[in-house]
């Protein structure tokens, strides 16, 4: 055989296998001969490059050649979906299209995938390229990077032409795997969103990215399905990957059972009376999905009325997004201002038009880093939606309308705003270099003064702040050296302050020594991190730094919670200078560097059991002290309600974690039955903790 034919078979057996792995779950070769076959087709691609296709599956590989992001106008329009915060809302508008509507109509439902928007075109069958939502006519072309995505076909199995709308994510599990690299990405979507847009094509194949579709444009009309379970069974066909977790509403359960027959789709067949239980019961087992959602979106099947309904300038008559995430309000961006963290991570910061969002006002709301404001194509002007992420902290969550003045997308500065020093770009954040940098430094006490740390929440952000600026305190061990009497006499400041300041400086030096390891702002060691390290054998500070000193990668590696990056990230934190320079004084002021393990000769009562914790206690305030009850018994914690958990701890409140639990059928423990468990008469050790946990992710927990 020839290598022309044999480059040509080989790349539709591996798009073949591909498509089977990737989009219909049923794989159809070993892992073994997939690669086999792959480095046939890239040997004989590399010595005869006239023979790489379009649609190899080589190009999923990527590319190290960095790439722009330039602006392409959609054939299709890119809208919006009006949204509905109420099950009420969307059984309001699904009565109020029917009574639009001339005929019979039916409802689709499916779930609104928490990730990145995307349109897919393809000409006579062949991936022509990949847009992003944009600004719903014009996005941008990241088609290098979406072709390493291995569920989006190259080729389709028919040679039309058409135009795909879909989701792009990460599943949980490979963010978890993921975000120990880069452990302040805030979610999944996130990470999405920057690796859609790396500049290194190869850098995004690296990212385990996947994708739903849920709408198809045919550019000749004769070729579109009659309707919307239609058209995903055709893109089924052509080898798209669609997402099965779908419901039907028709007027009763037999319509949509024959509906769905003739579609050849399998979903959930129900009527019109079930939408509203239909989106509790979604509501409460979302957290259970592989994936994020945010919401569920209810569709008109029928294309005919689609048409008849039309469009507003933002979005489709014919559909409605049900969003998780309330509270949302709508106002305006006024501008962006910068904030530098304790680590020199830039973060910008959305300054509102005032708006009254869950029984406060909101006038600053996160905008993550540079390319989530890329993703949302977001301006100064513009008129935006804001939500209270976990009910508690506000983000901008999406554009509605586009500024009048002509504002383009917001640019970071490449300076920093504090100290002038050009920034860095590392991952998907940008960073100062500068350790000096007075918003790093502040920002480094803080943290190791919190309240979560070493408990010496009387000295806060701002007696910091003006400690800083007095010249009295510029690292961290200058707390335990500084002369706090000369700022008495300064406005706010008198003698009683000053003594809680100094009695706060003495009781941290009782902390253990778990609790100052975490205090320190190492990566990846928060309050569990440093709890690890300790009973995983390096007890003193002493042997953290030989084996930090020996870049012996194998003696944290031991501990089953510690991988090698981890190791890594760890073992070049404490071979700093200043980190060293750091801990040195702080040891001679006295802080608790060793801790003698405890031989607990408690009871492994939870032994193979995962637990969560939800609401407030009368007997475990902070609630972390139940957490440690439950480990020194041989429990696993856990931080939110899974299919694998198998236990949840309910104090008072705690409403999302509980409906979560009764949905996944997990056991509901209170706190008189769990003081039980624990053989307390009741008056069980309150009180404050003394190590507190760090509250960063560290080790996957």
């Amino acid at each position: 055989m020839d290598l022309k034919r044999r480059a040509a078979r080989l790349t539709d057996e591996l798009l073949a296998a591909q498509k089977a792995y990737y989009v219909d779950g049923r794989p159809i070769m070993s892992d073994l001969e997939y690669d086999a076959r792959f480095d046939e087709l890239v040997r004989i691609e590399r010595a005869h490059p006239e023979l790489r296709s379009d649609t190899s599956p080589t190009n999923r590989v990527g590319s190290d050649l960095t790439g722009d992001f330039p602006e392409v106008s959609h054939t299709i329009p890119v809208l919006s979906l009006d949204k509905a915060y109420s099950a009420q809302e969307v059984v309001s508008w699904m009565d109020k299209t029917m009574k639009s509507a001339s005929s019979r109509l039916s409802f689709v439902e499916e779930e609104k995938i928490d990730g990145i928007s995307i349109v897919l075109y393809y000409e006579d069958g062949l991936f022509v390229r990949a847009l992003t939502r944009g600004n719903g006519y014009v996005g941008n072309d990241v088609s290098e990077n979406i072709k390493t995505i291995r569920a989006v076909p190259l080729r389709l199995a028919s040679p039309v032409t058409l135009a795909v709308r879909g989701e792009v994510y990460l599943a949980k599990k490979d963010f978890e795997r993921l975000k120990e690299a880069d452990p302040e990405v805030a979610n999944p979507r996130n990470m999405a969103a920057g690796a859609v847009r790396r500049q290194k094509s190869s850098e995004t194949a690296a990212i385990p990215l996947t994708i739903f579709v849920y709408e198809g444009f045919w550019s000749d009309e004769g070729e579109t399905p009659a309707n919307h379970l239609a058209i995903l069974a055709e893109l089924r066909r052509l080898g798209f990957r669609i997402n099965p977790h779908l419901a039907l509403f028709s007027s009763s359960r037999e319509e949509s059972e024959k509906l769905l027959a003739e579609a050849g789709i399998e979903a959930r067949a129900l009527e019109f009376g079930d939408l509203a239980s239909y989106l509790e019961e979604i509501t409460l087992r979302r957290s259970s999905l592989e994936y994020e959602i945010d919401g569920m979106v209810t569709k008109v099947n029928e294309l005919d009325v689609r048409e008849a309904l039309g469009y507003t300038e933002h979005h489709p008559r014919w559909a409605i997004a049900y969003k998780f995430e309330s509270p949302q309000a709508v106002t305006k961006v006024l501008g962006v201002t910068v904030q530098v963290g304790r680590t020199g991570r830039i973060t910008p910061v959305a300054e509102l038009e005032p708006v009254a969002l869950g029984g406060s006002t909101v006038r600053r709301a996160t905008l993550h880093n540079q390319e989530y404001i890329d993703e949302l194509e977001l301006a100064i002007g513009d008129s935006v939606s804001v939500v209270k992420r976990g009910d508690v902290i506000p983000a901008v969550e999406e554009v509605l309308e586009k500024n009048g003045e002509g504002n383009t997308t917001f640019v970071i500065p490449s300076t920093c705003p504090t100290c002038s020093s050009v920034l860095e770009k590392r991952g998907a954040h940008l960073f100062c270099p500068n350790r000096q940098c007075p918003d790093q430094v502040k920002g480094r006490i803080a943290f190791f003064t919190a309240r979560d740390q070493m408990d010496m929440d009387s000295i806060g952000p701002k007696a910091i702040a003006k400690l800083y600026d007095m010249g009295l305190v510029k690292d961290i061990p200058d707390l335990y050296t500084c002369d706090y009497d000369r700022l008495i006499g300064e406005k706010g400041y008198g003698e009683k302050m000053v003594r809680a300041f100094k009695d706060a400086v003495e009781d941290s030096k009782n902390r253990p020594f778990a609790t100052v390891l975490a205090s320190l702002g190492l990566p990846e060691v928060g309050g569990k991190g440093a709890e690890i390290l300790v009973k995983g054998g390096f007890d003193s500070m002493d042997k953290l730094l030989k084996a930090s000193d020996d870049n012996d990668v194998e003696a944290f590696t031991r501990i089953p919670q510690i991988g090698p990056q981890t190791a890594n990230l760890i073992i070049a934190a404490l071979q700093d200078e200043d980190m060293r320079g750091r801990i040195r004084r702080l040891e001679e002021a006295g802080l608790q560097f060793s801790q003698k393990q405890e031989s607990s000769s408690l009871k492994q009562i939870f032994q193979g059991q995962v637990w969560a914790v939800t609401g407030s206690f009368e007997h475990f305030n902070p609630r972390t002290l139940a957490l440690k009850e439950l480990e020194k018994r041989g429990a696993r914690t856990v931080s939110s309600v899974t299919g694998k958990t198998t236990h949840l701890l309910a104090g008072k409140g705690g409403g999302s974690k509980r409906q979560s639990a009764q949905a996944l059928g997990v056991e509901i423990v209170d706190e008189a039955r769990f003081l039980s468990m624990l053989g307390w008469s009741g008056d069980g050790d309150g009180g404050k903790e003394d190590d507190g946990d760090s509250g960063q992710l560290s080790f996957g927990f």
